[in-house]
């Protein structure tokens, strides 16, 4: 299997950039984009376990949007092949001296890349 094909990892940056921008502008019409539309596609978060992209989307639909704004600390993307990518990031919110940790499994699918699974938790 080829590991970070140069093409590839370009592709899964651009994703995950516009995930993150999405994110702290709270663009809840790209985040439910990006995620996969399937009762298969899960989410843990820091306070919640979402398990179906419906209950993901309801999430996003009804979650604060004050404190959003956050500094990448460190960003790991891998790819495996040409279809599956993790990206792990470390993070901190603004104003808190906690660390938090976001890990998202990605999927090539027919409509682009696609985060399968997440996770976020602090440290």
């Amino acid at each position: 299997m080829d590991i970070n094909l140069p093409d590839v990892l370009e592709e899964v940056t651009r994703y995950s950039e516009r995930y993150e921008c999405a994110l702290v502008s709270n663009d809840v019409a790209v985040l439910d984009e990006l995620f996969w539309d399937s009762p298969h596609t899960l989410r843990y978060g820091v306070t919640e376990n979402l398990h179906g992209y419906a209950a993901i989307c309801a999430f996003r639909a009804g979650r604060p949007v004050a404190g959003l704004a956050r500094t990448i600390l460190k960003t790991v993307i891998t790819t495996y092949g040409r279809d599956a990518a993790t990206v792990n990031i470390e993070f901190q919110r603004l104003g808190s001296d906690k660390t938090g940790r976001q890990s998202q499994t990605w999927m090539r699918t027919e409509s682009g890349w696609r985060v399968v699974a997440a996770h976020v938790s602090l440290l």
